[in-house]
């Protein structure tokens, strides 16, 4: 299957990083069962969401080659998708939530390819190809929409998380793929859900990634758009769920205009959303995701950032002021009348500009981390960066020369100028030191035996972000999931049953003139609980004008009153078949 990631050149520039999150799609494994779960709800999602969707899903459709009758080839998407600018690559479930929204900054759709088994028909809360292909996929083809998509991607990916986010994540992953399972023990998933109803309880401040999620989900997932007495749906989880498509509808779910609030409204991935906001139009959504962008550490930067990266444990990144870039595990900021005035990192640092890499100060140079003072020194109005030549050389700030940098909020740098970076306006970007000496009052920060000391240079930190500046500068290929998806079981009695489906659906092509009366009553005699294949039979025999029909109908009345759980669903599918007859 590798060639449905070489179709598209989208795939090819995504970073290392990402593609350790690409799986091969095996189309083969997809069963008859499988295949007649995708038809029924893209035929029921058709038929329902030409009414109730944005004008842009069924005109999607077309435009990203996604048929009724077969679950989609990620070859055949890629080749299709190029055509709008975008590309798709299959996934094992949930990914991270960094990886999933860089994905999208690169216009890469990432579809888990299972798909839900016929018990969870109506909606799961694991991803799958119903949700991503049949959901994602045909909003993408307006233009607009797109470029949302991405902007959010590109933003989102450098939202900052907390340690709390990322264990939410694997609760949810492992909750999502035990409901997806068939025959999981009932106490698993209550110890699942608890655990996630336990996080959901205990995050306490949302952190920049939370937050950011929340709008995805209240957007691209279960976003509406038009008004709230009279909108249209537009969000892949109501695209590709037969049941909460039509229950969002009601008057049971409260609509509410969209705004940045949504930000702050968690979710609960397990039930129906009890609440819905509803967008004007595109536009809207993007003027929101800006509103949200500009209080992020991404645009604000400063003592705030650095606490939250400090706060996360994880990979992030400042820029200051010069351009200059820091990535590393941050440990440490010593702030001084609520601004920072050193900032430290722990093990392998980087450091860049532009988001590429110094040479010679990357991670095996910097593998013990890095520490730097920001701002002003003592009593100078004029910043370091900002200086002229001339003023550099009234501050001894000059090579070969020994110097004492008296920073405010009492940092010290005290040593001989080996030599300074500039950036590519002229300014100082970095001044290293030999036989140096940094100090924060009493406590010493660097010694001279220590080696080499590198001093960044920049009078303010203007941005913080999740991640590296330099994705080359860092080993990411690290993604090992702490749970697998579950595939279902091949029994001989499940073998038995995916045969007469594909018997069925033989027929249904032109492949076969097998008996549909000899596989009814051998269905009926041996899968009395089966319900889509007896639907999928009334539909040829209709269509054929076979009296058989109604002994098939029928036994789907007295299978209704026996499984009330399916009933509505073979209500839902004799619907599609009768109601050209009815009008």
């Amino acid at each position: 299957m590798s060639a449905s990631f070489e179709t598209n050149p989208l795939i090819e520039r995504l970073p290392e990083h990402l593609k350790q999150f690409i799986k091969p799609q095996e189309y083969d494994e997809y069963t008859p069962i499988n295949q007649a779960v995708w038809r029924f709800v893209m035929r029921k999602n058709v038929d329902y969401l030409s009414k109730v969707a944005h004008e842009s899903y069924l005109d999607g459709l077309r435009k990203t080659g996604l048929e009724i009758e077969n679950i989609p080839n990620m070859y055949g998407m890629n080749r299709i998708l190029k055509e709008i600018g975008w590309a798709a690559v299959a996934v094992d479930g949930f990914i991270p939530p960094n990886a999933f929204m860089e994905f999208q900054a690169y216009n890469v759709l990432v579809i888990a390819s299972d798909i839900r088994q016929l018990e969870h028909i109506e909606y799961t809360p694991a991803p799958d190809i119903i949700h991503e292909g049949a959901g994602h996929a045909p909003i993408i083809a307006n233009p607009e929409y797109a470029e949302y998509l991405r902007r959010f991607g590109e933003i989102g990916s450098k939202a900052i998380s907390s340690k709390k986010d990322y264990d939410m994540y694997e609760a949810i992953r492992l909750l999502s793929i035990l409901k997806e399972a068939e025959d999981t023990p009932q106490a698993e998933i209550d110890a699942a859900e608890k655990a996630v109803e336990d996080l959901q309880n205990n995050l306490g401040a949302l952190s920049e990634m939370a937050r950011i999620r929340n709008l995805h989900w209240w957007t691209v997932e279960y976003g509406l758009i038009g008004t709230v007495d009279h909108p249209k749906i537009y969000g892949a989880g109501l695209l590709s769920s037969i049941g909460e498509s039509a229950w969002c509808m009601t008057d049971a779910v409260k609509k509410l205009p969209y705004s940045i609030e949504a930000a702050d409204q968690s979710f609960d991935i397990t039930k129906p959303q009890p609440q819905l906001y509803v967008t004007p139009d595109f536009a809207h959504l993007s003027l929101v995701l800006e509103e949200f962008a500009n209080t992020m550490a991404l645009r604000t930067g400063g003592l705030s950032g650095i606490r939250k990266l400090i706060d996360s444990a994880a990979l992030g990144t400042i820029e200051l002021s010069t351009g200059l870039q820091v990535s590393g595990i941050f440990s440490n900021v010593i702030e001084h009348e609520g601004k920072p005035v050193y900032v430290q990192t722990t093990g392998k640092t980087a450091l860049s500009y532009r988001e590429k890499e110094l040479v010679g100060h990357g991670t095996e140079y910097h593998r013990e981390g890095f520490g730097s003072p920001i701002g002003k020194l003592k009593g100078i109005n004029l910043a370091i960066e900002d200086m002229s030549p001339r003023d550099l050389r009234a501050y001894d700030i000059y090579e070969a020369e020994s110097v004492t940098l008296e920073f405010e909020g009492d940092i010290t740098v005290t040593g001989e100028i080996i030599t300074g970076s500039r950036n590519l306006q002229g300014e100082i970007i970095l001044i290293s030191f030999k036989n140096c000496t940094v100090t924060h009052g009493d406590t010493v920060l660097f010694r001279p035996e220590w080696g080499i000391y590198d001093m960044a240079v920049g009078k303010k930190v203007v941005s913080a972000f999740s991640g590296p500046a330099d994705v080359r500068s860092f080993d990411l290929i690290t993604h090992v999931p702490s749970t697998q998806t579950i595939k279902a079981r091949k029994t001989e009695e499940r073998a038995a049953l995916e045969k007469r489906y594909q018997m069925v659906r033989d027929i249904r092509e032109g492949r076969s003139d097998a008996s549909l009366e000899t596989i009814f009553h051998d269905v009926s005699e041996h899968y009395p609980n089966d319900w889509l294949l007896s639907v999928e039979i009334a539909e040829l025999l209709h269509e054929r004008r076979d009296p058989m029909l109604h002994t098939v109908l029928d036994q789907l009345e007295r299978l209704k009153t026996r499984r009330p759980e399916v009933a509505h669903l073979i209500a839902n599918g004799l619907d599609l078949i009768l109601e050209k007859e009815n009008a």
